[in-house]
C-alpha cells in the first residue's frame, strides 16, 4: 500500500478547490500485476495494558516511506523532489530536468 500511495494515489483539486479525480475512472491505482509479491507473517504480542490484550492499529510504519523513496531518487537522479506522489509522469518530468 505504501509504495502505491507514494507513487500514484493523488487527490487532484482544481483552482476552486473541487476534487477532480473523485471516481475510480480518474484515480490512478496500481494493477495487481504491478504490486510485488508480499509474504505475510503474524506475531501475536498481547498487550498487558487491558484485559482483552488488544492494541490499536495504524499506519505509522508507512509514514516515512515516501520521504525515503524521494531521498533515494534525489540522490540517484541529482534533481530536487519537492512534491509527492512520484507518478511515472512526474519521474519522467524530473528526468527531463536533468538532461
Amino acid at each position: 500500500m505504501s509504495g502505491s500511495t507514494r507513487r500514484r494515489e493523488r487527490l487532484a483539486y482544481d483552482s476552486d478547490g473541487q476534487l477532480r479525480n473523485a471516481s475510480f475512472m480518474e484515480f490512478l491505482m496500481p494493477y495487481a500485476t504491478e504490486i510485488p509479491p508480499i509474504e505475510i507473517d503474524h506475531i501475536e504480542t498481547p498487550s498487558p495494558l487491558n484485559p482483552l490484550g488488544v492494541k490499536g492499529a495504524g499506519e505509522a510504519g508507512v509514514i516515512p516511506v515516501g520521504a525515503v523513496l524521494a531521498s533515494a531518487i534525489e540522490d540517484a537522479m541529482q534533481v530536487p523532489i519537492t512534491e509527492m506522489p512520484l507518478s511515472p509522469l512526474k519521474l519522467y518530468e524530473l528526468s527531463m530536468l536533468k538532461s
